[in-house]
């Protein structure tokens, strides 16, 4: 079967969506069977939150190289190659992960999958985009990352609780190897008067980093993505953890017929609409203004929101809710700062700064979230969910100061 003939914008803006959701299958499939393994492999938190993190250590080794060699390459063909490695470390993973060492390699194989796939796809996707669409179709691309991970965690657990976790990984792996398919069947390569390497001596090597470093307005961008990044991707590691213990300690097994990955899933899907609102919002009210109080809602809610466990289970849910809005509404916005700030010909350069940085955030902070546990008493104890919740909104409270100093006018 021969490749579709060129999308129209809004359908190709559609079909990266689907693929980027589709891809992410097994996103979050491990963070959400925390509790599962912990039990069945003995896990301590700190090992839990290693296992986490590690998918993100693949993600910032590879990205450099796959999302800067863009400015070289058409981006299809890693996207493509990215999509198979991913959905072999998801198989992988079911079949042969026995306990905490046998499962690294796959976490971190898994990360270099997504290092091919999201930010890869991002400049697959505005390469082939006319300007006016720039901005819009990155604010939906971005966004779907959030609806991807909510249905990860919803798949991980209705397959798990069903037909176990060896399943949901080797189910999530075949999604992963489909997203690949729906790339290469709805996409063309580049034509010659359009594809980055035409830029190739002008822009000096492609994984020259530097000049996008030196790139202030840029650099604040993807600094404050990374305590972004920080907040986000501590909080999705540990929240069905986090509702598990809410619902023990409330004596319950569900609430209102929901089990914890389910009300996670509802929980990480709301993010979806509100990185799309901020996005929106950030161009009608300053970009620098609204990732602000985005940033500083968000970490005061986290500040807090671990000792919220000790109210009553409907209104810590509405506060976990409230949350879910809050911590993704800068999402899009940051990321489309970041673009609209890059040089042309540095383009895949400055999204490779992006992805490093926020990603390097998205490793440490589930571990980081795990030691707090573990530090305080460990997660039968309020206390420690509340300072373990702190170090997220410790993180997010540099954001702010960040964009103030490094892009002022942004």
């Amino acid at each position: 079967m021969s490749p579709a003939p060129p999308a129209s914008p809004g359908r190709l803006v559609a079909l990266l969506c689907l693929a980027q959701v589709l891809g992410m299958a097994g996103n979050a499939t491990f963070p959400a069977l925390i509790p599962t393994f912990r039990e069945a492999w003995g896990l301590d938190n700190a090992e839990a939150g290693w296992l986490g993190g590690l998918y993100y250590a693949g993600y910032v080794v590879a990205v450099p190289l796959l999302v800067a060699i863009t400015d070289a390459r058409d981006a299809r063909g890693i996207y493509l190659a990215s999509s198979l490695l991913g959905s072999l470390s998801l198989l992988g993973f079911a079949f042969l992960a026995e306990g905490f060492w046998s499962a690294l390699p796959f976490r971190v194989l898994g990360g270099v999958g997504l290092a091919g796939t999201y930010m890869v796809g991002l400049r697959l996707l505005s390469d082939r985009l006319p300007e006016a669409w720039q901005g819009r179709g990155v604010g939906w691309y971005t966004a779907h990352f959030s609806l991807g991970a909510g249905l990860s965690v919803l798949l991980a657990g209705e397959v798990a609780g069903r037909l176990g976790w060896s399943a949901a990984f080797w189910i999530a792996g075949l999604l992963t190897a489909a997203s690949g398919l729906l790339v290469l069947l709805a996409t063309r390569p580049l034509p010659p008067a359009a594809d980055p390497r035409r830029h190739r001596q002008r822009q000096g090597h492609p994984l020259d980093l530097r000049p996008a470093l030196r790139n202030r307005p840029a650099l604040g961008y993807n600094l404050a993505y990374a305590c972004h990044v920080w907040e986000l991707f501590g909080f999705r590691a540990w929240l069905v953890a986090f509702l598990v213990f809410a619902f023990a300690r409330a004596g319950e097994a569900a609430f209102l017929g929901l089990s914890a990955t389910q009300l996670a899933t509802l929980f990480l899907l709301i993010g979806m609409p509100a990185s799309v609102i901020g996005s929106y919002q950030a161009e009608r009210f300053g970009r620098r203004r609204v990732v602000s109080l985005a940033l500083a809602a968000s970490a005061t809610m986290a500040l807090g929101l671990g000792f919220a466990a000790a109210l009553p289970l409907p209104l810590l849910l509405a506060l976990v809710a409230l949350y879910g809005l809050l911590v993704m509404a800068d999402s899009g916005a940051l990321t489309g700062g970041a673009v609209l700030h890059a040089e042309p010909e540095r383009k895949g350069a400055t999204m490779a700064v992006h992805a490093l940085f926020g990603f390097g955030a998205a490793f440490v902070s589930p571990v980081v979230f795990g030691w707090a546990l573990d530090a305080a008493g460990g997660e039968a104890r309020i206390g420690a969910w509340g300072l373990a919740f702190g170090t997220l909104g410790l993180g997010a409270l540099l954001g702010p100061a960040i964009l103030r100093t490094l892009a002022p006018r942004g």
